[in-house]
C-alpha cells in the first residue's frame, strides 16, 4: 500500500475545515490543514461573529433612548466608530488563536498558505508537494461583486467590518438577510441607509408573513428601502462622495455602497478540475449525502458545496464526514428542520416549512398567527411588534413551521427547533403550560386558527 505523508489533508481553516480535521485526529489520524488567510474562516473572521458584535452595537441607541421610561437618567450618548472597530479585531484575534491552539491540541499540522490540488493525492502549499490519503475541501464562499461600472468603488461585507471612517449615508444592494442586517446595523448606528433591491420584495424563500413583517420593520426603522430597481453605476472622484446609479437613471449621493446579492464558492484556481472534481455551473463542487465529490477520496463540505450555507451546517457536516471516514461509523446529515436567523431589529426567527412550502406538500393546512407588542415596549412606548406563526398539517396536527419575527426570535426559535423536528402537534403546544410574562409563551397560547 502507498505511504502517504498525512491520512487527511484539509482545505479549508473554517468552522467546517477545522472540526474535520479535529475528530478525525481524535479517530487516529493523521492530519494537516491549510488556511491561506486566518484560521476560523468566514464566520468568525468576516461573518457571523463579528457581525452579530455589530448588531449589539447598534442596538444601544434603543436600549438607551428606552432608559429613560425606566427611570434612568442617561446623559448625553455618542457613538465612536473607531472605538467599535477596534474592540470587534480584538475579540477576532482572540478567536482565531483559540482555532489554531485546539489544532495544535489535537496534534494536527497546521499550514499558513494556500494548498492547491496537483492530482487527487499531491497538494502544493507553503511551496512543498505533501500527499494525503484522502483530501477534504473546506473553503466556504466569498462576496459577490456587481458586474457595472465603477465596481471598484463597491464594497462587501468584508471590508464593512473595516471601514476607517463611518459612513453618514450608505447605499445597500440587495434583499437578502446580510442585506437587510447590514442595514440595520448601520441604520442602529445612526447613518442614512438606502437599501436597493431588484426584486419586489426582501428575504426571498421566508414565509411571506415574514416577509411583510421585516419590510414594515425596515421602513419603520428609518431606512429607505427601494424594491424593484438595481444599481447600475457607481460614479465619484477619489475622496469625495460617490454616486449610485439607478436603473431608469436616478443617482443617489452617498459615502459608501454596499453590495450584498450573494455569495460565490470559493472553488477557483484549487486545481479541482485537473483532478477530476466535478463542479456545477456556480461553482459549487458536486457532493452526495456523504459528501463525497466524483472523485474517490475527496470530498467536500460547507459553503463550497452549496447546499445549506450556514455555519452549523457545516461543523455538522464536518463532524460527519470524519466520525464516516475515519471513525467507522457511517452518519448521514439531517437538513431538515435547520433553524436560521436574520439578526435585523427586530430579528427574524424560523425553522420547518413556509406556509407556502406546507401547503404544495399537505392537503389541510391551518395557520395560526399572534401580533403584539411585547411588555418591554409598554412603557417608552416604543411602536415595535412580535409576530409568532404556526403552520399546522390539518389533518395530523403536527407543527410543521414556526415563524417568529420580534425581540429575542433567534432564541426562541432554537428552542422551538428541538419539538418540530421530534413531530410535537398543536395539542402538544396548547397542553403546555405558559410562562407569563414572557414573549414566547404566546406559542402556547394560540387557539383561533387565522386561516
Amino acid at each position: 500500500m502507498k505511504r502517504y505523508d498525512y491520512d487527511l489533508f484539509v482545505i479549508g481553516g473554517g468552522s467546517g475545515g477545522v472540526r474535520a480535521a479535529r475528530v478525525a485526529a481524535q479517530h487516529g489520524a493523521r492530519v494537516a490543514i491549510a488556511e491561506e488567510h486566518r484560521y476560523g474562516g468566514t464566520c468568525v473572521i468576516r461573518g457571523c461573529v463579528p457581525k452579530k458584535i455589530f448588531v449589539y452595537a447598534s442596538e444601544f441607541g434603543h436600549h438607551l433612548a428606552d432608559a429613560g421610561a425606566y427611570g434612568w437618567s442617561t446623559g448625553q450618548a455618542s457613538f465612536d466608530w473607531a472605538t467599535l472597530v477596534s474592540n470587534k479585531d480584538r475579540e477576532i484575534d482572540r478567536l482565531n488563536g483559540i482555532y489554531v491552539r485546539l489544532l495544535d491540541q489535537a496534534a494536527v499540522t497546521v499550514f499558513h498558505g494556500r494548498a492547491v490540488l496537483a492530482d487527487a493525492h499531491t497538494l502544493e502549499v507553503d511551496g512543498r508537494q505533501v500527499t494525503a490519503r484522502v483530501v477534504l475541501v473546506a473553503t466556504g464562499s466569498r462576496p459577490r461583486l456587481p458586474e457595472i461600472p465603477g465596481a471598484d468603488r463597491v464594497i462587501s461585507s468584508n471590508e464593512a467590518f473595516h471601514l476607517r471612517s463611518f459612513p453618514r449615508h450608505i447605499t445597500i444592494a440587495g434583499g437578502g438577510y446580510i442585506a437587510l442586517e447590514f442595514a440595520h446595523i448601520f441604520r442602529g448606528l445612526g447613518a442614512e441607509v438606502t437599501l436597493v433591491h431588484r426584486s419586489g420584495g426582501l428575504l426571498r424563500g421566508f414565509d411571506e408573513d415574514v416577509r411583510a413583517e421585516v419590510a414594515q420593520g425596515a421602513r419603520a426603522a428609518g431606512i429607505d428601502v427601494r424594491l424593484e430597481t438595481l444599481i447600475t453605476a457607481v460614479d465619484g472622484a477619489p475622496h469625495e462622495r460617490l454616486g449610485a446609479v439607478l436603473a431608469g437613471g436616478a443617482r443617489l449621493e452617498t459615502d459608501a455602497v454596499m453590495a450584498a446579492i450573494g455569495r460565490i464558492p470559493n472553488t477557483a484556481a484549487m486545481g479541482l478540475e485537473a483532478a477530476g472534481v466535478a463542479l456545477r455551473p456556480s461553482g459549487a463542487v458536486e457532493v452526495d449525502g456523504r459528501s463525497r465529490t466524483s472523485v474517490e477520496h475527496i470530498y467536500a463540505v460547507g459553503d463550497c458545496t452549496d447546499r445549506i450555507n450556514l455555519t452549523p451546517v457545516a461543523i455538522r457536516e464536518g463532524q460527519a464526514f470524519s466520525d464516516t471516514v475515519f471513525g467507522n461509523r457511517p452518519v448521514d446529515v439531517d437538513y431538515t428542520c435547520v433553524p436560521t436567523a436574520v439578526f435585523s431589529t427586530p430579528p427574524v426567527g424560523t425553522v420547518g416549512l413556509t406556509e407556502a412550502q406546507a401547503r404544495e406538500r399537505f392537503a389541510q393546512v391551518d395557520i395560526y398567527m399572534a401580533r403584539f407588542r411585547p411588555l418591554k415596549y409598554a412603557l417608552p412606548g416604543r411602536d415595535e411588534r412580535v409576530m409568532m406563526k404556526l403552520v399546522v398539517d390539518g389533518d395530523s396536527r403536527r407543527v410543521l413551521g414556526v415563524h417568529i419575527v420580534g425581540a429575542d426570535a433567534p432564541e426562541i426559535i432554537q428552542c422551538m427547533a428541538i419539538p418540530v423536528r421530534m413531530g410535537a402537534t398543536k395539542h402538544d403546544l396548547d397542553a403546555t403550560m405558559a410562562l407569563h410574562p414572557t414573549t414566547a409563551e404566546e406559542l402556547v397560547l394560540m387557539r383561533t386558527k387565522l386561516r
